[in-house]
C-alpha cells in the first residue's frame, strides 16, 4: 500500500519539507532524478540511508556525504570547505553543486528558509528542490516509494518494513521508542543542569529496558520476532550509537549494551554483522568523531575517546531462548518503565 501525506510539501521558510515519491505524484519514481545528502555521523540520517541500501536504491539515489566536524555556525559542510587540504575520510564533496554548506543546498530550494540545516535531505534534479528531510517520513515511504524501477519478483521491491498484520504492534512502540530512546539520548545530553538531565536519562534506560524484554519475548532475531521493521531501523540507529558515543558524551552511562543487556547486545551484532545494508551504512570514525568534536559545550577539547573497543564485538547467539535478559535496575528506571505499555 502507498504512503500518503497531507502535507503541504513545503508551507513556507519556517517549514521543512514533507514531499513523496509516488506513482502519478508529483515526485514521480526515476532512477537517477533524486539525490540523498546525509551525515553518517546522524542517526536520523542512518534511518533514510539504511532503507535506500536495504530497498537496494544505491544505484538509483546517490548520495552526497557532509564531513562529520566542524558543525561552526555556518552548519554541516562538505570536503574543501576550508580550502584544498579540508579533507575528511568517508565525506564526499556536493555531488551536485559543489556546494561548501549544506545550507546552501536548502537556499536553493527556499532563499528565505529559517529552520535547521539538517540531514537527511532528498532533492529532486528534475525539480531543482527538496523533496523530503524528515526522517522519519522518509523511513516510511521510501518503502514502497521506488518499488515500481526496482525488478518484479525481486526481494527489494517486495521488502517492506511497516507490514499491515504488525502496524498496530509498530506504532505502539515507536511511540515510546523515538520519544524516550532515539530522542531521549539527546534529552539527557544536551541538558544544561542536573535536573534536566536526571530527567532525560531515567527514560532512556526505562525503554532500554523495554526494548531488552520485548525482543527475549519475541524470540528475535528482531525486535518484533522473525521479521525485520521499523522498530529495528529505530533502535539500531540509536543503539549503534550508543556505547561508543551516547555512554560517555551523552552522559548515559546507568548502563552498556555490552555490559549490561544481553538480549539487545545479541540483536545488535546479528544486525550489524549478517543483515546487509547494517554494516554497510555505520561508520564508527564519524559517529565518534561527530559527537567529540562537535559539541564543545559539552566536550571543549573535543578529545576523543579511543574506547570502547572493539566499537563492535564479533560472535553471534541466535539461541535468543537461552539468554537472560538484563536490566538496569536504578530505582527510578524502574518507576519509570512501569508506566511504558507492557511488553510481557
Amino acid at each position: 500500500m502507498a504512503y500518503e501525506s497531507t502535507k503541504t510539501v513545503h508551507a513556507g521558510p519556517e517549514d521543512g519539507w514533507h514531499g513523496v515519491v509516488a506513482p502519478q505524484s508529483r515526485f514521480v519514481p526515476e532512477s537517477g532524478r533524486y539525490h540523498l545528502y546525509i551525515g553518517y555521523f546522524c542517526p536520523f540520517a542512518h534511518r533514510a540511508n539504511l532503507v535506500r541500501t536495504l530497498k537496494g536504491l544505491q544505484s538509483a539515489i546517490d548520495i552526497s556525504v557532509v564531513k562529520a566536524y566542524p558543525k561552526g555556525e555556518a552548519g554541516w559542510s562538505f570536503p574543501g570547505a576550508a580550502g584544498p587540504d579540508d579533507t575528511y575520510e568517508g565525506s564526499t564533496s556536493d555531488k551536485l553543486f559543489g556546494s561548501k554548506y549544506l545550507y546552501e543546498v536548502y537556499f536553493r530550494a527556499d532563499k528565505d528558509y529559517k529552520g535547521k540545516y539538517s540531514v537527511p535531505v532528498l532533492w529532486d534534479t528534475k525539480e531543482g528542490t527538496i523533496v523530503n528531510n524528515e526522517s522519519l517520513e522518509l523511513l516510511r515511504w521510501m518503502q514502497t516509494g521506488f518499488n515500481e524501477i526496482l525488478p518484479e519478483g525481486s526481494p527489494e521491491r517486495s521488502l517492506t518494513l511497516y507490514p499491515e498484520h504488525l502496524r498496530e504492534k509498530i506504532d505502539e512502540i515507536s511511540k515510546w521508542m523515538t520519544r524516550d530512546l532515539n530522542s531521549g539520548v539527546y534529552k539527557a545530553g544536551f541538558a544544561k543542569d542536573q535536573a534536566a538531565y536526571e530527567k532525560g536519562v531515567i527514560p532512556v534506560f526505562a525503554a532500554m529496558n523495554q526494548l531488552e524484554q520485548l525482543i527475549h519475548k519475541n524470540g528475535g532475531p528482531y525486535v518484533l520476532g522473525k521479521e525485520l521493521t521499523e522498530l529495528d531501523i529505530l533502535a539500531y540507529a540509536t543503539a549503534i550509537r550508543f556505547d561508543v558515543a551516547y555512554v560517555q558524551h551523552f552522559k548515559c552511562n546507568l548502563g552498556t549494551i555490552r555490559g549490561n543487556y544481553p538480549v539487545i547486545h545479541e540483536w545488535l551484532k546479528n544486525l550489524y554483522w549478517n543483515v546487509k545494508g547494517f554494516r554497510e551504512t555505520t561508520n564508527f570514525k564519524h559517529i565518534k568523531e561527530n559527537y567529540t568534536k562537535s559539541h564543545h559545550d559539552i566536550n571543549p577539547l573535543a578529545i576523543t575517546p579511543l574506547g570502547p573497543f572493539p566499537d563492535i564485538e564479533a560472535g553471534v547467539n541466535l539461541d535468543f531462548s537461552s539468554i537472560k535478559p538484563g536490566v538496569v535496575a536504578h530505582p527510578a528506571v524502574l518507576e519509570q518503565q512501569k508506566i511504558l505499555p507492557s511488553v510481557l
